[in-house]
């Protein structure tokens, strides 16, 4: 099984940004281990993130070397996890595309999503769970009639069952998640994009109405995590002519006002595949984790 790893020269830092100090700390730094996708615990204590096909954590304050989380053996897990709202379990994504939960504190994993027909190759990517922790917001990808890999967005019930399908179109779709309020999701998309991967910001009603497109420049923009206040979303922003989510470029991490509108530009460093693949808020909103991989 191949992992991401560190180059020679290079180091995995977990940020805290904190929206009232307008400044991030470095909160776990390491030459060796590649960590990726950070989540916030609720109670704000623990930041959970994934390694080598396992899962750690690591205390949000940096008070502590990241501790393993117990995955069963025979589950390999890729970076999308999300933690319940309620904070007793960890949802996963395993290699096999299938999602299971885990306890909190780790152990005996349990399925929850169904099998399809092996032609059709699907797989399940977890990237956000309802503010009620009802439901799981999650990518679906799978072969398309013409042996095109084809990817939209679906939810699923977080205890488990068939999916909902919400967007049905041959445009490349992924990372989503719940506002907070629960009754949007927003994920990226290259459906209105102007070149090959140009992935834009997108929200729509959690029944798939409302399209709206919501960024509009030249970068390629991922992963959009609305702040659990519901102030913020966070995202991912790449140089224009980047193709899907690759690591080790220089990329912006950003923040949208919600009630102005307004944009701004929190941090800028080497990053991308494993620096905010999953919701990295904290509890209250006012603060978020996310790995950069600089180079010395």
């Amino acid at each position: 099984m191949t992992f991401l790893t560190l180059q020679a020269d290079q180091r995995a830092e977990v940020r805290v940004y904190d929206l009232d100090a307008g400044e991030a700390t470095v909160v776990f730094s390491s030459s060796s281990r590649f960590v990726e996708a950070p989540n916030w615990r609720p109670g704000g204590e623990w930041l959970v993130l994934n390694l080598e096909g396992g899962l750690v954590r690591l205390r949000a304050d940096g008070a502590s070397l990241v501790e393993p989380i117990e995955v069963p053996d025979a589950l390999v897990l890729n970076n999308d996890h999300v933690i319940s709202p309620d904070g007793a379990s960890i949802v996963v994504t395993a290699r096999d595309g299938h999602l299971y939960r885990l306890p909190w504190g780790g152990g005996e994993a349990i399925r929850l999503t169904p099998d399809s027909d092996p032609a059709l190759r699907f797989k399940y990517y977890l990237h956000g769970v309802s503010p009620d922790g009802q439901t799981l917001a999650v990518i679906g990808g799978g072969l398309d009639a013409s042996g095109a890999w084809v990817t939209n967005v679906y939810t699923l019930p977080a205890t488990g069952g068939p999916h909902t399908q919400l967007t049905d179109d041959a445009f490349a779709d992924d990372g989503c998640d719940f506002s907070a309020d629960g009754e949007t999701i927003w994920f990226n998309s290259e459906r209105e994009g102007r070149y090959p991967g140009h992935a834009q910001l997108f929200r729509m009603g959690i029944d798939g109405s409302g399209l709206q497109r919501v960024t509009h420049d030249d970068r390629v923009n991922w992963f959009p995590h609305p702040s659990p206040d519901g102030r913020h979303v966070l995202y991912l922003s790449y140089p224009a002519g980047t193709t899907g989510h690759p690591p080790n470029l220089d990329v912006e991490l950003r923040l949208i006002d919600l009630t102005s509108g307004d944009e701004r530009v929190i941090d800028s460093f080497v990053g991308g595949q494993g620096t905010t693949n999953v919701p990295g808020w904290s509890p209250d909103g006012r603060r978020v984790a996310y790995v950069a991989y600089p180079t010395t």
